[in-house]
């Protein structure tokens, strides 16, 4: 009778829990609140369990990423109920969409990272540079004869790069006639990248196709020394991390010279000062109370050399230049929690660049030769000396306001100050600019599908007494749990160059408009994006001819480029084999400088390609990398003045095929005890490993007779060094991440 009884007293709880959609979730917890009565919904999102709880109570209803439900209910004994109910996604950093058109994350602790710092370090023909290995995604041109990143039609000084925030004025050494400059930073200082292909975020401004914003990391893992040895550069860094953890600073200092190098390597230019390099850096980093931190970074650089080559317009002439830099950069950076969902990002930098040039044409004898400037002032124009120094100094504030579940708004505004002295053959040309922008933008979050980012920079320089206003915003939606789909509109603008502006500050910004469709799949093993985009430039800078000597500029110049890329990276189909392959596909035209009419501008290859191979061997901890890329020939063109001082082509051609197929291996011994905290990397590389015949671009003659193609250096490069660490065993990091 008593078993009877309870039974009879027994009721039946079901129902269906539907998500998102109305599809079905499995795996729900539905509980009776303060009692142990539930269950969970099956595949089809059904539920059912007895209960001997009557009267009101509480069903509490919970699911991973989605808002816990508390649903009342009024049990009567013996009587099925039955309760049906859809659930709310919950707003969740780590699962909703991400507004990415136009930019690819790259570092260790990116979400939704394509590259980390290793892989950047590793990409064969990098050799450690950023730029160089950024140049294996779609969307970069392969330019050999200057430095730069040449994005989606754009010249290389379009793109600029941040560091913390901050504007980085010289990023490059400074540059060489028709030699590409590394970069001055080195991967491992970051712990984030992002590479924006166009239609960035409306807190960066002045640049017309794309930025690369760096951050910095935050603490070194342990106190640790490293040391770098190679034939080319020698280094030592010692890093020290406080016992509370809460601290730490660190210095490092490199010597390159190339004596030794080209001695073995012989190079076509003849080097009469041999180059060298000296960079020293330090840091220090606090962490605050309130999760905040402080970083400051410094770096000192400097570097001489020497070269000549043929005079283009001369069998017995030869051009002289040689180069001195100085360079010293500051960077001060303030990150903090200010509570109520506010958080607060304050940057400050200065820099100081100090370039001494002397070009002169010389004899046989190694003496400068001096030209009738009237009858011949195309020679002449050939020697001169140029003392550049470029300082900026530059403050910046970003408030950001979380306001509803991860939706936020960012404002704040920045300032530059820029002072340019150029003495150019004794003659003195000073430029000073303040610069001011203001800047606000939200991340609306409507759900972890569907997202938007809604911007506008307002942008004033004094130095063309100009002001611009640029809207931008981007939209991403979730087609599943790896795949969506982003949009992104924005307006550009960008200052005339300095070189520029010394003719004529009477000019106002370029302008670049962007429009871009993306598609991506991303999950810890594989990636796949592909983007069309379509840019629209005006107000491109133009030469205006005075005289076969003389000129001034002006912005009447326009042009578009679009095209197609595609990216598609794989670790999981072989076992410790990493690859990705990257394509694309430009139409691009430009009236600009002196091209008299809209053309392909000669730093624009149609197509262009990499394929790029990582195989680790965990048993003999040894790496193996590969980088082919391929490009389509460039066009080239002699743009020459007619007798109304008008420009046009004498002569125009394309570059052949650009071929490079690059390598690198590492290698991890064993050093010391298993346990030993010291870290040893062996590591050998070489580009254009089959001796591929490039050639970048023709330089031509005054009278257009004679041209000489633009080439490398030397066909190849090696460099075999070893990298040394106490105090980390970095050894199974590299492991892992199949370096």
């Amino acid at each position: 009778m008593i078993c009877a009884q309870l039974v009879h007293a027994q009721t039946v709880v079901s129902g269906s829990i539907l998500g998102s959609g109305k599809k079905p979730l499995h795996g729900v917890s539905i509980t009776i609140k303060d009692s142990y009565d539930g269950g969970t919904t099956d595949s089809l999102g059904n539920y059912s369990f007895t209960t001997t709880e009557t009267g009101a109570k509480l069903l509490i209803v919970t699911y991973n990423s989605y808002k816990e439900v508390d649903q009342p209910i009024t049990i009567v004994a013996g009587q099925k109920l039955t309760v049906n109910l859809t659930l709310k996604e919950s707003l969740n950093e780590l699962t909703a969409v991400i507004v990415n058109a136009g930019s690819f994350a790259a570092g260790d602790m990116k979400r939704g990272s394509v590259l980390s710092s290793i892989d950047i370090a590793t990409t064969a023909g990098s050799n450690a540079d950023i730029t160089s290995a950024l140049k294996t995604l779609p969307g970069t041109q392969q330019i050999g004869e200057q430095e730069g990143l040449f994005v989606r039609g754009g010249e290389g000084y379009e793109t600029k790069q941040y560091i913390d925030g901050t504007l980085v004025n010289n990023p490059y050494y400074s540059s060489v006639p028709d030699i590409a400059q590394r970069g001055r930073f080195s991967p491992f200082l970051f712990k984030g990248t992002v590479f924006s292909t166009g239609g960035y975020s409306a807190l960066y401004g002045q640049a017309l196709s794309s930025v690369l914003l760096l951050e910095s990391i935050d603490m070194p893992e342990k106190t640790q020394v490293t040391a770098v040895l190679s034939p080319i550069v020698t280094g030592l860094g010692f890093q020290d991390l406080a016992k509370d953890k809460k601290s730490s600073w660190g210095f490092s200092y490199n010597y390159v010279n190339v004596g030794l190098y080209f001695d073995v390597v012989k190079q076509t230019p003849d080097y009469f000062r041999i180059p060298q390099f000296h960079n020293g850096d330090a840091n220090f980093r606090i962490k605050t109370k309130h999760g905040g931190i402080i970083k400051y970074y410094t770096t000192f650089a400097y570097n001489d050399l020497g070269l000549r080559r043929q005079d283009i317009d001369s069998l017995y002439l030869k051009n002289a230049f040689g180069l001195t830099n100085h360079n010293w950069y500051n960077n001060l950076s303030y990150r903090e929690n200010l509570g109520k969902g506010w958080k607060m990002n304050l940057g400050t930098s200065f820099s100081t660049n100090l370039d001494q040039i002397d070009q002169q044409v010389e004899d046989s004898f190694n003496q400068t030769k001096q030209f009738d400037p009237v009858t011949q002032y195309w020679m002449q124009a050939k020697n001169f000396t140029v003392n550049s120094l470029q300082d900026m100094f530059q403050v910046k504030g970003v408030f950001e306001k979380k306001i509803t579940g991860i939706s936020s708004i960012r404002f704040g505004s920045e300032y530059w100050y820029a002072y340019n002295k150029p003495v150019f053959n004794d003659t003195l040309h000073t430029q000073i600019d303040n610069y001011t922008a203001y800047f606000a933008e939200a991340s609306i979050f409507l759900t972890n599908d569907i997202a938007a980012q809604i911007g506008g920079r307002v942008e004033h320089s004094t130095l063309i007494n100009k002001t611009d206003i640029a809207p931008r915003i981007s939209l991403a939606y979730k087609t599943s749990k790896d795949a969506q789909f982003s949009l992104a509109y924005g307006q550009f603008y960008q200052k005339p160059e300095a070189t520029q502006l010394y003719y004529n500050t009477n000019i106002g910004f370029t302008k670049a408009t962007h429009y871009i469709i993306n598609y991506q799949f991303l999950n810890t093993q594989r990636i796949f994006r592909v983007e069309a985009y379509y840019k629209k430039y005006d107000a491109l800078v133009t030469q205006v001819p005075l005289s076969p000597a003389y000129y001034t500029y002006d912005i009447s110049g326009s042009g578009y480029a679009q095209g197609l890329d595609i990216f598609f990276r794989d670790k999981k189909s072989i076992k410790n084999f990493d690859y990705w392959i990257s394509y694309s596909y430009i139409d691009s035209k430009r009236q600009f400088l002196n091209y008299p009419t809209q053309l392909q501008p000669n730093f624009v290859a149609n197509n262009t390609a990499s394929l790029v191979t990582k195989r680790f061997f965990t048993k003999i901890k040894s790496g193996i990398n590969l980088t082919y890329s391929w490009a389509s020939g460039r066009p080239y063109y002699d743009i020459m003045l007619n007798g109304s001082n008008k420009y046009f082509i004498n002569n125009q051609g394309t570059t052949p095929d650009y071929n490079s197929l690059n390598f690198s291996a590492e290698y991890l011994p064993n050093l010391g005890k298993k346990n030993a905290r010291t870290f040893i990397v062996l590591f050998a590389s070489m580009t254009n490993v089959l001796g591929s015949s490039q050639i970048y671009n023709y330089n031509y003659s005054f009278n257009g007779s004679y041209k000489a193609p633009v080439q490398p250096p030397a066909n190849r490069f090696y460099f075999i060094g070893c990298f040394l660490s106490w105090g980390v065993d970095r050894t199974q990091d590299a492991i892992d991440n199949n370096l």
